[in-house]
């Protein structure tokens, strides 16, 4: 199941606190970027974000999901109404997740 448009524009507007948040289409899905690094990413309408060592502290409760068959576990992201927090989660992931490798 494809991951709705509508709710990467919801999640997009959560997000629009942060500067420099992009998105790429990937076989249905949306992997979400902040300042050129992968954060995690919608699958089958669920916000999903990597495994981090902020991450997991900040939701130490989360489900951990597969965003599809073969992939990591990521992190479901439950409290999507919550734009401080969302804030807060990228800005403290930032830092520990890698630049991306040039093509």
């Amino acid at each position: 199941m494809a991951s709705s448009k509508e709710y990467l524009d919801f999640v997009l507007e959560q997000l629009s606190e942060l500067e420099d948040i992009s998105y790429r289409t990937m076989m249905g899905e949306y992997i979400i970027y902040y300042r050129g690094k992968v954060m995690g990413g919608i699958y089958d309408d669920r916000f999903l974000v990597k495994q981090t060592k902020s991450s997991l502290k900040m939701m130490p409760d989360a489900d951990l999901e597969l965003p599809y068959e073969g992939a990591k576990e990521m992190i479901m992201v439950d409290d999507v109404d919550n734009r401080d927090f969302l804030k807060d989660l990228f800005e403290a992931m930032y830092d520990e997740l890698p630049v991306p490798k040039k093509k």
